[in-house]
């Protein structure tokens, strides 16, 4: 069977609730829900703090790390645990060096989402914030670009995929731009799980994304990528007994990758039902995941075309977007419009792009061509 076009939807417990709302938190498969319940038990059983529970949490660890730098094809040392794509994000902003002649490269402003706007909007106290001018689907002129880096230059911070249009970034590009000179930052939660993403194409130094959204994951588990040579560019702004070691009376040292950016446990119950949905995605295939992805986005993409005063928003070449399909019904207010969506047990989001609030559907692989129909159906009756 072509895995493209399996319907998977009963792995994933739902109430019969159409889910399309995978963008913001995806459901989570049963073998995870289970995988996360015999964790607990085991743990509770030999003993949370016994001499016998350190290689069996130690062990998980380095099990999840190895499963997504598999994912993202990097080494499991640079795969840092965090609780969210936030932590990463402040990680980065937090621990690099600026002076006052300092300045770093965003786009968009408030087309940006908030994680990955405010913690640098923040540092505006003390470097530049240049910002690149977009166009209507959040893209930018790699021209554009490469005239606001200069020698004062000290990041470049950029979204994968923009969580209101769904549009993908040529990073790759991006990187050969700034080619080495310029450390680059990633904010993935919009493209880890869903597409193909891989850090050394990229050439990325930082990336930051979570657990709970492509990727079928608990909440409360999120993942920073940091190349090993890069993580010379970051202190942490956080240390203790797991990240740094007393080399004498009065001085620490912070340990090497990834224990250098953790502080304190982990969400241990939550690595392990992010690990199993992990390899969830692995067995059925991130190429496969996109394909089934893009049939669904596009189905729904046509068949609201074909509605009366529809608006719908991000690119037109499906192979530029993630799943996500972001629209408006002119004259309907877009909260009210999910609200009635909701009582028939169809479950959409309101975003906005700049000032402009819309209605945002994020297929992922779990949901099916009924469901979609039956969306299509539901928004024609409203």
């Amino acid at each position: 069977m072509n895995l493209a076009s399996k319907d998977i939807s009963d792995d994933f417990p739902n109430s019969n609730k159409i889910y399309l709302n995978n963008a913001s938190v995806s459901l989570m498969p049963t073998q995870s829900i289970e995988a996360m319940k015999d964790f607990l038990i085991s743990y509770n059983s030999i003993g949370p703090d016994s001499k016998e529970s350190e290689p069996f949490v130690t062990e998980k660890l380095r099990s999840v790390r190895k499963t997504i730098a598999k994912i993202i094809s990097c080494q499991p040392d640079e795969v840092v645990l965090t609780q969210s794509t936030t932590d990463g994000i402040n990680i980065v902003a937090n621990g690099l060096a600026f002076n006052e002649n300092s300045n770093m490269i965003i786009r968009g402003m408030t087309h940006e989402h908030h994680s990955n706007f405010f913690p640098w909007l923040k540092l505006k106290e003390k470097i530049s914030i240049k910002n690149l001018t977009i166009d209507k689907d959040g893209f930018f002129k790699l021209e554009d670009l490469e005239s606001l880096i200069d020698s004062n230059t000290k990041l470049v911070a950029l979204s994968h995929a923009l969580y209101n249009t769904g549009s993908i970034l040529p990073i790759s590009k991006i990187a050969k731009i700034l080619d080495d000179e310029v450390p680059l930052f990633v904010d993935s939660a919009q493209t880890v799980g869903c597409i193909d993403v891989n850090v050394s194409k990229m050439n990325c130094n930082f990336m930051s994304f979570n657990g709970s959204k492509w990727l079928c994951g608990p909440m409360g588990t999120g993942l920073f990528y940091c190349n090993r040579k890069s993580s010379e560019l970051l202190e942490p702004k956080t240390i203790g007994g797991e990240s740094a070691i007393m080399y004498d009376d009065t001085n620490l040292a912070f340990k090497e990758l990834p224990d250098k950016f953790q502080t304190g446990f982990r969400n241990y119950v939550g690595i392990v039902g992010l690990e199993s949905s992990a390899n969830y995605l692995l067995d059925f295939g991130i190429e496969n995941i996109r394909k089934k992805n893009q049939h669904l986005s596009n189905l729904l993409r046509e068949e609201l075309s074909k509605i009366p005063k529809i608006i719908l928003f991000g690119p037109e070449d499906p192979n530029t977007r993630t799943s996500i399909v972001s629209f408006n019904i002119d004259g309907m207010d877009s909260q009210e419009l999910v609200d009635r969506l909701e009582k028939q047990n169809i479950i959409l989001a309101v975003r906005e792009i700049m000032e402009k609030k819309i209605v945002r559907a994020s297929p992922h692989f779990f949901n099916t061509e009924s469901e979609i129909l039956s969306v299509i159906d539901a928004i024609k009756k409203l």
